[in-house]
């Protein structure tokens, strides 16, 4: 529990500070070889006709559209994921509508580098614990969720339904 208080803690401070601290660069590096892991991946989906755009700061890597349409991508269970400044998804609509969300998932990288592959299954395993539901518990989802318009408005897809299944827990 005094974990999950403590990236609460720090993710409000890193947020009221947004433009202060590590220069640009400094963030970028610290979250490099996370980046390297989604420019790995992105690399895979532009082979399997992909498709990638450099968008205020970040490569975002969409599948293909057949790929998408396909039971492959019918059966990921999330529409966007992110690795340091890299954000794959399904689509590049589906990356648009959950960019605000994707975007705090990079300043988490930014903030903590590599220890965010450590400290993001930590806190689903602390939520879990308190009995919350692993996605929806874990501090780093409840911060990038924060931002979010709401899921079940206008433009919403069936995988909001997926994760408001897993809220009941």
């Amino acid at each position: 529990m005094r974990v999950a208080h403590f990236f609460r803690r720090r993710a409000a401070s890193s947020a009221q500070s947004s433009g202060r601290g590590w220069p640009a660069v400094g963030r970028m590096l610290w979250a490099s070889p996370c980046s390297a892991i989604g420019a790995l991946f992105g690399g895979l989906m532009l082979l399997g006709g992909g498709s990638l755009r450099r968008l205020e700061g970040t490569l975002e890597f969409a599948l293909s559209p057949r790929l998408a349409a396909s039971a492959f991508g019918r059966w990921l269970p999330f529409a966007a994921i992110t690795f340091g400044q890299v954000i794959l998804g399904v689509s590049h609509d589906e990356l648009a509508r959950v960019r605000a969300h994707e975007r705090v998932h990079v300043q988490q990288y930014e903030r903590l580098g590599v220890l965010f592959l450590i400290a993001y299954p930590l806190a689903s395993v602390l939520a879990w614990r308190r009995g919350l539901c692993p996605y929806r518990g874990n501090c780093f989802e409840v911060e990038a969720y924060a931002v979010d318009d709401g899921g079940d408005e206008e433009g919403s897809s069936d995988r909001d339904e997926v994760v408001d299944d897993a809220d009941r827990w």
